[in-house]
């Protein structure tokens, strides 16, 4: 059973300490909050307790470089649902690396991934090139490794759910996207 509880406390475990961030449970809308003189640590919230939600936010926040935490959601641009086909084709160019690490991580946690494409109300569109897009990124992840931060997360995971600390294409398949 994957408890988000348990991912928080891995999470805040990691990096608590060092990088002033803590996962939280969220509402409705996941966001990143930096922080300021309401809240003293900077803030991941995921939406409403789901694993997955948590899992994806994480792997915003370990794409993002030091300027970018300093933003809200990282500065980042973000359309809703009910994107037309040219706002969903930006939106899947940069949630490439996002989604590839999330896949990592779940796998990590022996989690199912799926592929998010975020976009139920919107235009139709063929999400294969998104899905080659992510699947290449894993390959390329596990070929020349992870950020040092998205590293240590995977570890703890890895450590917490006992799974693989092998990070290698065989745990990856184009085919279950």
């Amino acid at each position: 059973m994957h408890k988000y509880e348990d991912l928080i406390t891995i999470f805040n475990q990691c990096f608590e300490k060092e990088y002033n961030t803590q996962l939280i449970k969220g509402g409705d809308e996941p966001i990143y909050l930096p922080a300021d003189e309401t809240r003293p640590y900077h803030a991941i919230y995921f939406a409403r307790g789901f694993f997955a939600s948590a899992l994806h936010e994480c792997s915003h926040w370990l794409i993002a470089g030091e300027k970018r935490r300093l933003q809200v959601d990282f500065g980042y641009w973000y359309e809703p649902d009910g994107r037309t086909a040219e706002q969903q084709a930006l939106f899947q160019s940069v949630e490439v690396k996002p989604q590839a690490i999330e896949w990592i991580l779940s796998t990590a946690a022996g989690f199912p991934f799926r592929l998010s494409i975020d976009n139920l109300n919107g235009e139709e569109t063929d999400s294969t090139a998104f899905k080659t897009a992510v699947y290449e990124q894993v390959k390329s992840y596990c070929e020349k490794g992870l950020s040092p931060r998205a590293s240590s997360l995977r570890a703890a995971l890895c450590q917490f759910y006992g799974t693989s600390v092998a990070l290698t294409m065989d745990d990856f398949n184009l085919e279950e996207l």
